[in-house]
């Protein structure tokens, strides 16, 4: 009987010390304090596990027993967040979290524009290095162009550029995934289709601004190449350093990448620009025709056509207009006898 009140008694005050030391631990850990990182971020999600992986990316101290009492507090929202004083106890730095954002601005991305030209005029409107932009850009690409979509998008006003940079391809691909679960079909496309469609689009861009002609475009796209024709576009030639630049007779003879589509098939081995989602849309949505041909016109538009012979009095069209524009010009600036 005493044996048993005595192996009761060892395994009473086993019990005892594990619960003190429950007890304590978590009071002992709270006043461990947390390293302090980088003042301001993005957290891309309230996903417990985003937001300790958000911390830890951006140098804040943070571990697996931080995860489990995290389950304790409200979770931070998805946002931009600007840390400026790290309290002492570490519950209350979590618990404080979620009050603690950053004074936010939109900003616009434009479709058609190279990584340079986008990183560039962000720099302008934030007041940042260009260089360190493109840098930090360059670090997460993965087409080296068309990785961000032309949108309008929520920024922190004072955050660094890696932090600006990691934020934007974080909400363009939470954009671009939304955009497939809604548009494709019930198997999630994979690495290689999405690069595709991303191509597909840019091209589309390249070639016009307007929505509504940009499923035309799309079936010109798609009957050439069921056709195996040749793409034959002046978009595809407008990539990289050569963006924006008229496309000239001798630069079709003379590029020999695989972007010129005009003596290379299929399609452009990357995507060109940040592309809209309107051009993401019409590029897995074309409309149905029997065009081959586009041409622009006098209204800045395009004169679509199923032959080439119409296709070439479009052409003539076109030009004679331009000439007859030009001739005109230079009659109204040539000085007066």
């Amino acid at each position: 009987m005493k044996r048993i009140i005595r192996t009761k008694y060892r395994i009473l005050r086993f019990l005892s010390k594990v619960l003190i030391l429950l007890l304590l631990t978590p009071l002992v850990y709270n006043y461990i304090p947390v390293q302090k990182g980088k003042t301001t971020f993005y957290l891309p999600s309230s996903d417990i596990d985003s937001v300790i992986d958000t911390l830890k990316e951006n140098g804040y101290g943070v571990s697996k027993i931080d995860k489990l009492m995290l389950q304790f507090f409200k979770a931070p929202e998805k946002g931009w967040y600007s840390v400026k004083k790290i309290p002492k106890q570490r519950f209350t730095f979590f618990e404080k979290l979620s009050s603690q954002k950053a004074k936010t601005m939109r900003v616009k991305l434009y479709a058609g524009e190279t990584s340079i030209e986008l990183t560039k005029r962000l720099a302008n409107d934030l007041k940042l290095k260009p260089k360190k932009l493109l840098q930090e850009y360059r670090r997460l690409t993965k087409y080296l162009e068309g990785d961000i979509i032309a949108g309008y998008y929520t920024v922190a006003r004072k955050a660094d550029e890696r932090a600006i940079i990691t934020a934007l391809f974080q909400m363009s691909q939470e954009k671009f995934k939304n955009f497939t679960l809604f548009n494709c079909s019930a198997t999630e496309p994979n690495e290689l289709e999405l690069k595709i469609l991303l191509i597909l689009a840019s091209i589309i861009q390249k070639e016009t601004y307007h929505k509504s002609e940009m499923p035309i475009i799309a079936s010109v796209i798609e009957n050439r190449l069921n056709k195996g024709m040749k793409l034959q576009m002046d978009g595809t030639l407008s990539y990289g350093e050569y963006a924006h630049k008229p496309i000239t007779s001798k630069r079709i003879r003379k590029d020999t990448s695989y972007y010129n589509t005009y003596i290379h098939g299929g399609i452009p081995p990357a995507p060109l620009c940040t592309v809209s989602l309107d051009a993401l849309h019409a590029a897995l949505h074309p409309k149905k025709t029997n065009y081959l041909y586009f041409m622009l016109n006098k209204k800045g538009r395009h004169d679509f056509s199923a032959s080439y012979k119409q296709h070439v009095k479009n052409i003539k069209a076109f030009r004679s207009k331009k000439k007859k524009k030009d001739s005109n010009r230079t009659q109204k600036t040539k000085p007066s006898a």
